[in-house]
């Protein structure tokens, strides 16, 4: 359809819509959502949900798909529950936990960002599939999983680092909070003024890097599978530091450079090694990268070269660059679900429960 070889269906939303909804609610939802159903359990210490609670999560984002699919031609009704049923389910099943587990939250304190940010996707939602909000609610989806991304990689490389290298990464209240309040800002950006917009996402790019000097980079990076994490968090200060300048000097990059290379910098590189990890160790095996695995994130490394940096050298061949771009995508999933699948198809090799 991107190429004009086949002829889009009609929908009450354009193309760019319908790719960015189900890049961001479609994928990334899927993602998210099953690293925090997975994730919120063991940080209130209780077995979460499972069975029935999962199959019904399962086919709510099936319908969703259907609804999507048909371009929004079912009656309103039916195509909004459709389209939210997923994420306002999903939503309130982690705000319960939440909420209802909170003494026994290991990150209590921190996950007061998770308990505002998670009730506003919806709000995202609905605004990036409507015909004059479509640009700000892409950019608060985007600077919704940008703050849960933040989150998720302080705790996460701060074990990772303590667990592989005995290292220590800074951790400074006041600098972790600035970070966490000023992403949360960054959301509502589409509704901010240019100026405004790019001071915020310029300090918060400079305090984001600033934490990075003190995370041990280069140890990190003599491991892919920690460094991937560092290169994900690279990503994100390159993300903020273009909507600066896009917003500073009232220009557009080649290619959506700000969302792809969220996307694909971000997104692309974290999610797949958090499927490696969180698969193997969460069914009782052995959390190690073997070469089919760094091969998997080389593939996503260089999918980011192509749909990033390839079209501001040759802009000319934008298209080729976005097909191959694309190819690595389907590459790197291809083998992650052939290797993953059938781990989770399977009792816990430990004998515990899932």
């Amino acid at each position: 359809m991107f190429a004009g070889v086949i002829e889009a269906p009609a929908a009450a939303f354009t193309g760019i819509q319908w790719h960015a909804h189900e890049m961001f609610f479609g994928f990334g939802w899927a993602m998210l959502g099953g690293f925090l159903l997975t994730a919120s359990k063991n940080w209130v210490k209780i077995r979460g949900y499972h069975g029935g609670w999962l199959a019904f999560l399962a086919a709510a984002w099936c319908f969703e798909r259907l609804g999507m699919g048909f371009g929004a031609a079912w009656p309103p009704p039916l195509f909004l529950l459709s389209n939210q049923l997923f994420l306002i389910a999903i939503v309130a099943m982690l705000l319960a936990t939440l909420l209802r587990h909170r003494d026994t939250d290991g990150y209590r304190r921190d996950n007061v960002f998770f308990l505002l940010l998670l009730p506003l996707f919806p709000l995202a939602k609905f605004l990036l599939l409507d015909g004059l909000y479509a640009q700000a609610g892409q950019t608060m989806a985007l600077g919704l999983f940008r703050l849960a991304f933040l989150i998720m990689l302080e705790r996460t490389l701060t074990d990772f680092m303590k667990g592989v290298f005995k290292a220590a990464i800074l951790r400074h209240p006041l600098l972790d909070g600035a970070i966490k309040v000023l992403a949360l800002a960054m959301a509502f950006s589409g509704f901010m003024p240019p100026p405004a917009t790019a001071s915020l996402a310029a300090l918060l790019a400079l305090l984001l890097a600033i934490r990075f000097a003190f995370w041990k980079p280069v140890l990190a990076f003599t491991r892919l599978d920690i460094g991937i994490m560092h290169l994900g968090y690279l990503a994100i200060i390159g993300q903020l530091l273009v909507v600066a300048f896009e917003q500073a000097a009232q220009v557009v990059w080649v290619g959506s450079v700000s969302t792809h290379l969220f996307t694909f910098g971000v997104m692309g590189l974290i999610i797949p090694a958090m499927i490696m990890r969180i698969s193997r160790g969460h069914t009782g095996r052995k959390v190690a990268f073997d070469a089919v695995d760094r091969g998997v994130l080389w593939i996503m490394i260089l999918a980011l070269l192509l749909r990033v940096g390839a079209p501001q050298l040759a802009p000319d061949a934008y298209l080729l660059w976005v097909q191959l771009a694309t190819a690595c995508w389907f590459a790197a999933f291809a083998v992650l679900a052939w290797r993953v699948i059938p781990m989770l198809l399977q009792s816990r090799i430990d004998g515990r429960e899932h």
